[in-house]
């Protein structure tokens, strides 16, 4: 366990009770530093020692300094706010709070701050990004969720306003991003399958406006063609179909009737998402049908919350706090060079299935 802080030679954190609200004065008084370099440690100027700048907000933190935001934004133009824009959506557990935490690491030793921006607060996608950048309530944006031809990614660029988002998209022009593999988590999901026995794979697809659908499809498509084996792509869900629709559609699929000219219903399953994976659960177990014998399940698991309630599932596991952290991380890289190259960024799925 790393030992908490302490203060340096010099270093009177009490000062502050004498004082009132800290300022840079107080920080300077406690580091023994000249009010310039704190400002300039506290704005992570390269020409102040990463030791220093260390030091100095170690000393911000823990006397509760408080930047003036007005000043700044006054002197520098700066808000030294990043922005976020959520779409909410009850597929992904913990997809929120995973994703914030990465980002908060990525800016814990900045000047910066995360502000979110629910999408529900304007009418579209596009809207929200406007208001951003016109009333500059922010120096970046982060959002979710991308399309083939995002609207806002279009506007981004176009504008030059800095961001960076968690999913691609079909643009020639090279834009900052970082994703998932999901051609690769589709196709090794499906292989895993495949290889249990199983005879008609099904895949549950994120909706059809989404970049990651087609990804999905595609690597799912590519095993099931080398494999020569039956699937099916229900058309009337998907990823963000409510659990209980899902359910009942799984349940009412596995009751098919088993004419002649009936198709066989699936025995495994691509779910992209733990609620999507515990619905199907649900709905073949209304259907009398029992996991890991009469059918098997490969889930994206974003939580390891699958993994504790249902240990038959085989799972992939995506790192939403990592990639959180990589977001933040190269969007202050471009915030602070607009030049700045290499800011994509498609991370790996971690597979781990057990033996046997």
């Amino acid at each position: 366990m790393t030992e908490p802080s302490r203060p340096q030679r010099g270093e009177n954190l009490d000062i502050t009770h004498k004082r009132g609200k800290p300022t840079l004065r107080t920080i300077a008084t406690i580091a023994g530093l000249a009010v310039t370099t704190v400002s300039r440690a506290l704005s992570d100027a390269p020409q102040i020692s990463l030791e220093t700048r260390q030091r100095v907000h170690r000393i911000a933190r823990e006397i509760g300094y408080l930047p003036d935001r007005a000043a700044q934004r006054l002197k520098t133009g700066r808000t030294n706010v990043i922005a976020i824009l959520l779409d909410s959506h009850e597929e992904v557990v913990g997809f929120s709070t995973s994703i914030m935490y990465g980002i908060a690491k990525a800016l814990k030793e900045t000047s910066y701050h995360l502000v979110v921006a629910p999408n529900f607060l304007s009418t579209t996608d596009i809207e929200a990004a406007e208001y951003i950048i016109r009333n500059h309530l922010a120096d970046g944006l982060i959002f979710t969720r991308t399309e083939p031809l995002d609207a806002r990614v279009r506007l981004l660029l176009e504008t030059g306003f800095p961001f960076i988002c968690h999913g691609r998209t079909e643009y020639s022009t090279p834009h900052p991003y970082v994703d998932y593999d999901n051609f690769t988590f589709a196709y090794e999901a499906t292989r895993r399958l495949i290889t249990k026995g199983r005879k008609k794979v099904a895949v549950i697809l994120p909706p059809k406006r989404l970049t990651f659908c087609q990804h999905i499809l595609h690597g799912f498509m590519t095993a099931v063609r080398e494999a020569g084996i039956a699937y099916e792509i229900p058309e009337a869900v998907d990823l963000d179909t409510p659990a209980g629709v899902l359910r009942d559609f799984i349940s009412s699929r596995a009751d098919a009737p088993d004419a002649p000219d009936a198709p066989d219903a699936p025995d495994g399953f691509i779910c992209p998402g733990e609620v999507s994976a515990l619905a199907v659960i649900s709905g073949m177990s209304d259907a009398g049908r029992i996991l890991a014998a009469d059918y098997d399940i490969v889930a994206k698991e974003t939580s390891r919350l699958l993994s504790q309630l249902q240990p038959k599932v085989d799972t992939i596991h995506e790192d939403l706090t990592a990639a959180g952290e990589d977001l933040g991380r190269m969007l202050l890289q471009r915030i602070n060079n607009p030049d700045a190259q290499d800011l994509q960024l498609l991370l790996p799925p971690q597979i781990n299935f057990p033996i046997g």
